[in-house]
């Protein structure tokens, strides 16, 4: 009965059984305890399994405080001076397998409580989550003027504050068509996506039917559970249309490799089955949103992960104050352990002083501990580790992560035995090849049948799964190590060649990067455009391994045309790389 009731009768039932726990435990024995159950976030104790947790703030330093175990009884009053046996034959039979014995009427009576929150807690997540149908199509990067075929897809999201709904990224990514269906519904209403962040996996659905928000209510975010406790996934993953809960432990905290959007953020690891569909679908702890399910670990049993509430805020946050995805910060920094003495003692380290050693864009090899205004940290045991909670640890990248754009940490940086100090602008960072380009175009340019586009990761993901292996090799290390130089770069590469009189011998040149055009250095493919437009009676392409193209470029302009049509292929270039003042010489010659 727990899906056809409404929410106000299991709302009056809840109230119903808490007042009966009352009752029994008014009547209990003071020898009873339980743990300390408070929840707070600041200044209050915080419950774990083995301590009560305090976090304070000190001189704009946060530090947490652990004491020990507190306990506390279960009845407000009791009587000292009631008799054993009348303690006991209060119990009564309302409560399950008490038969009279007082040790077992306050256990029950707390068991029936936790219960009866959660079910509460399930019963105001029917209200609130959705099942989410997505039609996707994404684009072939091997032809980047076409689309791969539909697909369809299945997965969760739920109701926040604002009519808003919050889902997986990779929900929605590539979308043509979203619709939404809320629980005991059978009807589908037409959502828009209003934000994606896909380094958090995160995105915000909006309705705009008026119909769809009658009867539903929004979730609170709540904190980060501690190890052990008890959440609840709801979802609908695959293998049945209805809503689903699975419930499991929290097995770790810790930044985790996100999949879909390959960055390194917070996760919390729970043992609760994830599958497919279970996507966005909330993590219930209590009353509140403890994560957004993500993803699990392949080859391994009950193994899943979910977005924590700080990623969640970050994400949200950004979106609220500037409209669109912000992305997270990073100080751009490649870092190694200094745990060997002898390299310590090279770089003049005093003893006892901590830190890792960092490379910077600049070629300046240092020895840093990190900090900023709020909050301070060091990397302990000349680990990337730094405290968190109750002996916990993790790596100072996740600090760095959760600052905004353009908020500035001050480094102090030791070298050559001394200690400087420097202040950085924390930003997201921009790698030379993009890991990834969901919810956009590829950009090509094809000139005389040469096809010329930006190097990214998508791309030699067409090469298949064991991509690593299967794709060019001088490619793949340059998308994984290269940095770039300037802003704007891209990697340009030659990525076929479509066969005719015009480019006849030159059919085996693929997948070469694109070095120089007419002698100059290419920039970016934007670049390598208006470097062949601005040519006059000859184009030399130098590419990777010295070698080398050239063309006439007034017959090459002629050919392209002829190609195009040939091929299908309605433009010369993608819209990104067009000026705006109006279509390229190449555009119209082809136009013809």
């Amino acid at each position: 009965m727990l899906g056809v009731r409404s929410a106000a009768a299991a709302r009056a039932a809840v109230r119903r059984l808490r007042s009966s726990a009352n009752h029994l435990c008014g009547s209990s024995s003071s020898s009873s305890w339980a743990i300390a159950s408070h929840h707070s976030r600041f200044n209050n104790p915080i419950r774990h399994a083995n301590a009560v947790s305090y976090f304070s703030t000190k001189n704009n330093v946060g530090y947490f405080r652990f004491s020990s175990v507190e306990f506390y009884s279960t009845c407000s009053a009791s009587n000292s001076s009631t008799p054993p046996d009348a303690a006991a034959s209060s119990c009564g039979s309302s409560v399950e397998n008490c038969e009279g014995d007082a040790e077992a009427a306050p256990y029950a009576a707390t068991r029936t409580a936790a219960m009866d929150d959660a079910h509460y807690a399930i019963e105001l997540a029917l209200d609130s989550v959705v099942k989410i149908f997505t039609v996707a199509s994404s684009p072939s990067y091997f032809l980047p003027w076409q689309n791969k075929s539909q697909r369809e897809s299945m997965g969760s999201g739920f109701i926040i504050s604002g009519r808003r709904i919050l889902t997986n990224a990779h929900v929605v990514a590539d979308h043509t068509f979203v619709l939404v269906r809320k629980h005991g519904s059978p009807n589908k209403y037409k959502a828009e996506v209003q934000a994606v962040g896909h380094e958090c996996d995160l995105a915000i659905l909006v309705v705009g039917n008026e119909e769809f928000w009658e009867g539903t209510n929004c979730l609170e975010l709540g904190d980060i559970p501690f190890l052990q406790e008890a959440v609840a996934v709801v979802g609908y993953p695959q293998g049945g249309d209805n809503i689903s809960v699975t419930k499991g432990v929290v097995s770790r905290v810790e930044p985790t490799q996100y999949v879909h959007g390959a960055a390194q953020l917070l996760a919390i690891q729970i043992d609760a089955a994830i599958n497919p569909g279970n996507s966005g679908g909330p993590a219930i702890m209590g009353d509140k949103v403890a994560g957004v399910a993500f993803q699990n670990l392949s080859n391994a049993e009950n193994i899943g992960y979910i977005i924590p509430v700080p990623v969640i805020k970050h994400f949200i946050e950004g979106v609220e104050e500037t409209g669109v995805y912000v992305g997270f910060c990073s100080m751009g920094l490649s870092c190694q352990p200094t745990e060997n003495a002898q390299l310590r003692e090279d770089f003049q380290m005093p003893p006892g002083l901590t830190g890792v050693l960092v490379h910077f864009n600049l070629s300046l090899s240092v020895c840093v501990s990190v900090w900023d205004v709020s909050i301070f940290f060091k990397c302990a045991l000349f680990m990337f580790t730094v405290p968190f909670r109750n002996r916990e640890r993790i790596t100072f990248d996740h600090l760095v992560s959760m600052k905004r754009p353009n908020d500035t940490a001050q480094v102090k940086v030791f070298r050559d035995g001394k200690e400087h100090e420097f202040i950085i602008t924390l930003r997201p960072l921009q790698p030379l090849v993009p890991v990834h380009q969901f919810d956009k175009l590829p950009s090509y340019f094809i000139f005389a049948g040469l096809v010329f586009i930006p190097l990214t990761q998508p791309y030699l993901h067409e090469y298949g799964e064991d991509w690593y292996n299967t794709s060019p090799r001088r490619l793949c290390e340059r998308a994984l190590r290269e940095m770039p130089q300037k802003a704007g770069q891209q990697l340009v590469i030659l990525s076929q060649v479509l066969m005719d009189d015009i480019n006849t011998g030159y059919e085996r040149l693929a997948d070469l990067q694109v070095m120089k055009v007419n002698g100059r250095e290419v920039d970016n493919l934007k670049h390598l455009r208006q470097l062949v437009e601005n040519s006059s009676n000859s184009v030399r392409f130098d590419l990777d391994d010295e070698k080398v193209i050239v063309l006439n470029y007034n017959s090459a302009k002629m050919a392209t045309s002829r190609i195009l049509k040939r091929h299908r292929i309605p433009s010369a270039m993608s819209n990104d790389l067009v000026d705006e003042e109006g279509s390229s010489n190449i555009e119209l010659a082809c136009a013809k």
